[in-house]
């Protein structure tokens, strides 16, 4: 009879539990659905001028094949998202390298370091256009003062992309560094040990020891800003808008343009759901990297 009163006891608690836990559970699952749902709908519609609204199956996925605009701002997506990342990864493990050696760093000059990532995107892009102005920009005062000559950054379509890189990797490197360096931390001495005994280099010892043992923590930052670089849109929208021209313009800011400016929300909508789909196609990928490097 006790093991039958303790079955039942134990039963009535997680019944319990599980009625404490169904609100919240239910209002999360209904606030992610709903939308996804919506987009999903909004994306098989068509809107006139006047607001008529009207089934229009797969008119829209269709357009999208056909529309320069889309293959632009897929082209200008994807050589953000390369750029961005390539630089990120690479000076986030220099970062995270140097914090990890020089362990008597003062603690504020290490929160120096990490702190642009804290930063509000509309704060990082409001003060990097005051830098880079380009008649009282802080950036050509410098170019100037070596005798270069200065730039128009984020107003030249050929310098736009590269810039907008350089400030969202300004930004975000430093959190790659603090995933970096939680690696770095967790990786066994006695490897380096060993190869210390064996007279390898500093370099070897990079090469041969510490970056085959950070890939998967390397690959998971990758994955972790990989979806908000394919979602490319803060900075972007608050240093050029899309510009000069179009020669900065995402997906993420087409869309937006395609359906708060022209307000062809059922098209903007089929842009989004194929953006959705190229983030989680570019975070799967990553996954199966980060398998097949795991140690």
């Amino acid at each position: 009879m006790s093991d039958t009163a303790a079955t039942l006891t134990q039963d009535r608690q997680k019944l319990e539990m599980a009625a404490l836990s169904a609100p919240a559970v239910i209002f999360t699952v209904a606030m992610i659905a709903f939308p996804v749902v919506y987009t999903i709908w909004l994306g098989f519609q068509t809107f006139s001028s006047t607001g008529k609204q009207s089934f229009a199956g797969l008119a829209n996925y269709t357009k999208l094949m056909s529309d320069v605009e889309f293959w632009h701002g897929l082209w200008i997506t994807i050589a953000l998202f390369v750029l961005s990342l390539v630089l990120q990864l690479v000076f986030g493990v220099w970062l995270a390298l140097v914090l990890f050696h020089a362990k008597r760093l003062p603690g504020i000059v290490r929160s120096l370091f990490i702190s642009p990532f804290m930063m509000p995107p509309v704060v990082a892009g409001m003060m990097w256009l005051v830098i880079l102005d380009p008649s009282l920009g802080a950036a050509n005062y410098i170019l100037q003062s070596f005798g270069l000559p200065p730039s128009d950054w984020l107003a030249s379509p050929t310098w736009v992309i590269p810039t907008v890189a350089l400030i969202d990797s300004w930004q975000w490197t430093p959190y790659v560094a603090l995933i970096v360096l939680g690696g770095l931390q967790s990786l066994p001495p006695s490897v380096y040990e060993a190869a210390q005994i064996d007279g390898a280099s500093a370099f070897k010892t990079f090469q041969r020891i510490t970056l085959p043992l950070l890939l998967p923590t390397i690959v998971t930052a990758a994955i972790l800003r990989s979806v908000d670089l394919l979602r490319f849109f803060d900075i972007i929208y608050i240093t050029t808008q899309g510009g000069p021209g179009n020669a900065s313009n995402t997906l993420n800011i087409y869309g937006f343009r395609v359906g708060f400016e022209f307000f062809n929300i059922g098209y903007a909508s089929a842009l989004m759901l194929t953006l959705t789909a190229i983030v989680f196609g570019a975070v799967l990928a990553f996954n199966r990297l980060r398998g097949a490097v795991a140690w």
